[in-house]
């Protein structure tokens, strides 16, 4: 099996798994229990705390609040930010290219009364800053953006939000959705809130967090997110019900892994990848900007094909990749993503994502290559496209 869909999901670690079991088997007490199989519980929940603050780099004070996985931790972070702001302003900005987790969540909010503005994004993803500059104002209280898209890799221009929205007196937060860029890029250090997924960097499904910084908004009040889920008390009062210690033991274990990857070589074996399909194929777009985007993703369109087909010609060789819809819930079933790059139609149609892990191979490129040519070639032979 070659399994190219690492953006969708990964494989576990086997240290992950083999951490999880100990705390399903044998330490397996509450950890707001006070005896000692309790306490070491606690002290596994404190140790998994700090391995994902390390993970995630340099950041000034923050805390890790433990979630059920990003989607959790994005709506904790954008509905959180809105009601500890909501009388600074009414505006959110984000962009038109972010997963479901945070446009559902601001699309909820539209409707709510809050004034909501997607900024836009050219043929390769990247961000229009002019766009951005111009949304960004006195009476911004969140801005929600992703690190790395998740369709096409593309970087975001993270770096440079705490900076406009101090320049606009923006009274608002800056909430980055990090599940991609997690384990292998450095996150914002500016960031007041940080969306962490563990089944994308080989942990367990199920798992995530919220890190919120212990300082200050860019117009200088405290950062407070209200409780999200209110009961006993557990995260600090931010996320009450006992905590799922397997899930957070194997979340910690991944994230310690994970860091210590080297990014190079996820971009060597997407370079073999690129230029093998550029050799063996005609007339296809990479919709991925090499330079500019996180090494494990590439996308491409394919013209005169179609990717569902495709997939499924390469799921016969056991070779697992994605199409560029795959997240998508529009009507024609295509990827908003793709669409608000401005593909036509059939580039969107044809489009397949190529994702790696830690557990990719020269090999698997290699071979994957000569089947996708293969796959690609049959069907325009055919002449199959409609």
């Amino acid at each position: 099996m070659i399994y190219l869909d690492n953006s969708a999901t990964t494989k576990q670690y086997d240290e992950v798994t083999e951490a999880m079991l100990r705390f399903m088997k044998q330490d397996f007490g509450n950890p707001s229990a006070l005896y000692q199989l309790g306490i070491d519980a606690e002290k596994a929940i404190k140790n998994a705390r700090g391995q994902v603050l390390d993970a995630a780099g340099p950041g000034g004070n923050r805390d890790v609040v433990f979630t059920s996985g990003g989607t959790e931790a994005d709506n904790m972070a954008i509905f959180g930010a809105v009601e500890s702001l909501k009388r600074q302003g009414n505006r959110i900005v984000t962009t038109e290219v972010e997963h479901p987790a945070v446009l559902e969540c601001c699309s909820r909010l539209e409707k709510e009364g809050f004034e909501v503005v997607r900024v836009g994004v050219d043929r390769q993803c990247r961000l229009n800053m002019e766009q951005l500059e111009n949304a960004i104002n006195d009476r911004t209280i969140l801005v929600t953006m992703m690190h790395v898209n998740n369709e096409v890799g593309t970087i975001m221009p993270v770096d440079k939000v705490r900076e406009i929205m101090k320049h606009k007196g923006a009274p608002g937060l800056f909430h980055c959705d990090a599940v991609q860029s997690f384990g292998k890029l450095p996150l914002p250090g500016d960031a007041d809130l940080i969306s962490l997924s563990g089944h994308k960097i080989h942990g367990p499904k199920g798992s995530g967090a919220l890190i919120i910084s212990k300082g200050k908004t860019a117009a200088g009040r405290n950062i407070n997110i209200p409780a999200y889920i209110v009961g006993g008390g557990q995260e600090s009062g931010r996320r009450s019900g006992t905590e799922n210690v397997p899930a957070i033991i194997g979340l910690g274990t991944a994230a310690e892994m994970s860091s210590r990857e080297d990014a190079d070589s996820f971009r060597a074996l997407r370079e073999r990848l690129a230029e093998g399909l550029k050799e063996k194929i005609e007339d296809i777009e990479i919709n991925t900007p090499m330079d500019e985007s996180c090494p494990s993703v590439l996308s491409i369109s394919f013209r005169g094909t179609r990717g569902e087909v495709l997939l499924h010609t390469l799921e016969q060789d056991e070779i697992f990749v994605s199409t560029g819809s795959a997240c998508s819930s529009n009507k024609k079933g295509q990827s908003h993503v793709l669409m608000a790059m401005g593909l036509k139609d059939k580039e969107i149609e044809g489009t397949l994502r190529f994702s790696l892990g830690r557990f990719n191979t020269e090999e698997d490129i290699d071979t994957a290559i000569e089947k996708t040519a293969e796959a690609v070639k049959r069907f325009r032979r055919l002449g199959s496209f409609r």
